[in-house]
């Protein structure tokens, strides 16, 4: 229903060179052979700033160097990549002799890897730049999902361990962490972090102090950056523990009374295990986020059947409510109009896509927000009744019905674009008395009958009849087949297992697999046709 669009003056690719001029002579042999890094950052990552600073580090410590990028070609089908060679004997002891440096990286031939996040590693084995005879391989396990990844019915993410793995066996030497993360706990960014993982790895012929002295120089972030750059040398050198004790976060403080998120934490720690804290508070703040205090009650009102399931069977296992809280969560922040536009005029929205096209201060952003809004759309907004027979006149009409799809495109950048997007956002106060609010919220109701139902036949059942939310997704036409093909394994699976008090949790599983594999509906119907084949083959070997 919706995209976006960005642009930005991008700024002028910055190389650094190996001035001042000398003469230049053929690469000297192998005890003199430069030290080669690969830097592969997203934008917004600060790759550029890095190699700057290591191209400052080198030059003051008297190395010939020379660096050079390669840009990415999108956000998040490549990355820039910037390569960096530092000759470790000093002009002082060459002479005037200038040595003649590549310019482009080699497969099998680099010294240090620097991927800042956990694809970027997988990139980079790909393209043979990690080698384990030679590459010290810094990267960051965090996850910038792939529009491929994003853009699956299901979950389309890619197994991170099998990379993880795959580095630790081709690397000579690997530090691996999530570098994001402890950024965000030092209240730093990813580049500083990585600089001090550079430092701390031995393989660079520079002093430690020495980029400590660059990043005052620079005047930028001083002391957050060098707060980072600790970080990152912390882990390279196998001091975490230490490093773990000083970044412990401040205990929160307490709710204050009338503060509705304060009051809803309060009530998960009191009323939920442990185990299901770090789920149950997400969930409820989005509900929270998405609606109001009394939406995330609802949530919490709902999740309480669902515990006192995991409660009455005494294991201490509380597996159905972490997945339940998981889906319900999702389920009741189902994604309509208001929700889009409450997305996309958000102030950390805009702050990420500045930092994406490296727009600089001084310039501007020019944002399109492209809609392509139909009859669901419109009727999702309506009251029931009247949403009712829009949503029926279009299910008869599909051909019509196409052609009530028409695109809008809104500069949210501008005052009167921002205005209609926000004023589209401001609209969930009048959400509850919509038709799309009704259907979805009887979805919910039913959905969660289910599960009770089916956790009086067995955990598998439960877990199984939990996982079949995840068919119901998105809107107009992908949500109709998401919950078209929910119904119908509900209709032809679930409900005469209950009826029987038969466990069919593996045909449940083999069910949806098949809905989300295919959004056309036929392998699905191939999955339920070939089971009830298999059950008829069995009643008659039976008799």
């Amino acid at each position: 229903m919706a995209k976006t669009s960005k642009k930005a003056s991008a700024p002028k690719a910055a190389t650094a060179k190996a001035a001042p001029k000398r003469k230049a002579a053929r690469r000297k042999p192998a005890e003199e052979r430069p030290v080669t890094v690969v830097i592969a950052a997203m934008g917004g990552e600060g790759g550029g700033v890095l190699t700057a600073w290591l191209v400052d580090a080198a030059r003051k410590s008297g190395l010939p160097v020379q660096a050079t990028s390669i840009p990415g070609v999108a956000q998040r089908t490549g990355a820039t990549t910037y390569y960096v060679e530092i000759v470790p004997k000093p002009y002082a002891e060459t002479g005037d002799i200038e040595p003649v440096l590549d310019l482009y990286p080699g497969p099998g031939d680099i010294d240090m890897m620097i991927a800042t996040e956990l694809m970027e590693v997988g990139r980079a084995m790909e393209k043979g730049f990690i080698s384990p005879e030679k590459t010290t391989l810094i990267g960051s396990t965090h996850r910038v999902y792939t529009l491929a990844e994003k853009m699956a019915m299901g979950d389309g993410r890619y197994d991170g361990d099998k990379i993880l793995d795959a580095a630790k066996q081709m690397s000579k030497r690997h530090i691996l962490f999530d570098i994001e993360r402890a950024a965000q706990d030092a209240g730093t960014i990813v580049n500083s972090v990585l600089l001090g993982a550079m430092a701390g790895s031995s393989v660079l012929p520079i002093e430690p102090e020495t980029f400590k002295d660059g990043i005052r120089e620079s005047g930028k972030a001083v002391e957050s950056n060098l707060a980072g750059f600790d970080v990152g040398f912390a882990y390279a050198t196998g001091d975490v523990v230490e490093l773990q004790t000083k970044l412990a976060p401040p205990k929160a403080p307490a709710p204050r009374p009338g503060d509705a998120a304060g009051e809803l934490k309060g009530r998960i720690e009191r009323d939920y295990p442990s185990e299901t804290h770090a789920v149950v508070l997400e969930a409820c703040g989005r509900c929270l986020d998405y609606q109001d205090a009394a939406y995330a009650r609802l949530y919490l009102e709902r999740l309480d059947t669902v515990k006192a399931l995991d409660e009455g069977r005494g294991d201490g296992d509380f597996k159905i409510t972490n997945e339940a809280a998981r889906h319900l969560g999702l389920r009741m922040t189902f994604e309509d109009i208001m929700r889009v536009a409450q997305l996309k005029t958000r102030r950390s929205r805009f702050e990420r896509m500045r930092r994406d096209v490296q727009a600089q201060d001084d310039q501007l952003v020019r944002t399109t927000e492209h809609f392509k809004p139909g009859p669901y759309e419109f009727a999702s907004v309506l009251p029931k009744g009247l949403g009712r027979r829009v949503v029926d006149w279009a299910d008869r009409n599909p051909a019509r019905a196409r052609k009530w799809h028409f695109g809008l495109h809104i500069r949210t950048d501008t005052v009167w674009g921002f205005a209609r997007v926000r004023t589209l956002a401001g609209m969930r106060r009048f959400r509850r008395r919509g038709y799309r609010y009704a259907e979805e919220q009887d979805l919910i109701e039913g959905w969660l009958d289910l599960v009770r139902k089916a956790a009086a036949v067995g955990k598998p059942m439960a877990l199984e009849t939990i996982e079949c939310a995840r068919l119901i997704k998105g809107y107009s036409e992908t949500h109709k087949r998401g919950v078209g093909n929910y119904r119908r394994i509900v209709a032809e699976i679930v409900e005469p297992a209950l009826a029987e008090g038969v466990d069919r949790a593996g045909d449940i599983a083999q069910a949806r697999a098949a809905a989300l594999a295919d959004p056309e509906g036929e392998s699905l119907s191939e999955a339920i046709a070939a089971m009830a084949e298999a059950r008829d083959g069995a009643a008659v070997a039976a008799e």
